[in-house]
């Protein structure tokens, strides 16, 4: 799940300055889980902005509106009946959504309601845990279902460096070293002999540093 979270109201006021027709836009996906950009949380930030702006005598015209997916054009289409006459929409998606809805309304400005995170799991009430990186070359196999480039702060992957503890990470006390659970993991699963093999530095020009990715599944296209 992509985790976000939400901006200020004073930061989506400076946003939106000058423009009288806003559109807030929100998704019913992964924000909405996160608590950062469903329905409620696009009326709580209206209602906000809202009475913010009429305070300082400069009424706001404002359209809420929460569509499935901000990440696909056929949930997108759906927004086409609300923005005729904005002066600029103020997407509540993650940064993917934002630059969707900016493709299909290209005469349009499109401000980002939310600050995009990472991708994570709700490790309990309220709280959301990074997990994946997206690195392009998937490694859990290995390691035992637990990612060392993500949960590694220093993306090793031969083992521990010599200042964790066999409780936590010496860069974050708070954060388990995350040799200390892929070597618990892999005993507990009878796989520790993968721990014999050196790995190979990681090749990263499937990652994000490489600029933009794109996935073709040619067997799917038609």
């Amino acid at each position: 799940m992509i985790v976000a979270s939400p901006k200020s109201i004073t930061e989506l006021k400076k946003l939106i300055a000058g423009h009288q027709k806003v559109l807030f836009a929100g998704c019913g996906t992964c924000v909405t889980v996160c608590l950062a950009g469903g329905e409620r949380e696009v009326g709580i930030a209206g209602y906000a902005v809202r009475m913010a702006r009429k305070l300082e005598n400069e009424p706001l015209q404002l359209t809420q509106v929460t569509i499935e997916r901000q990440c696909e054009n056929e949930f997108i289409k759906d927004l086409a009946a609300h923005v005729d006459g904005v002066d600029a929409i103020v997407s509540f998606g993650c940064g993917v959504g934002v630059q969707a809805i900016a493709e299909r309304f290209p005469d349009i400005p499109v401000y980002p309601g939310l600050d995009t995170e990472f991708m994570g799991l709700l490790e309990e009430q309220a709280v959301w845990t990074e997990k994946c990186l997206g690195c392009g070359e998937c490694v859990l196999a290995v390691y035992g279902g637990i990612c060392p480039v993500t949960r590694c702060a220093k993306r090793l992957l031969n083992g521990p460096c010599g200042g964790s503890t066999e409780d936590s990470c010496e860069v974050d006390p708070d954060r388990p070293c995350a040799w200390q659970l892929i070597y618990v993991r892999l005993k507990n699963i009878g796989q520790l002999d993968r721990l014999d093999d050196i790995a190979e530095p990681k090749d990263w020009s499937p990652s994000w540093h490489s600029g933009a990715r794109k996935v073709v599944r040619k067997e799917h296209r038609v």
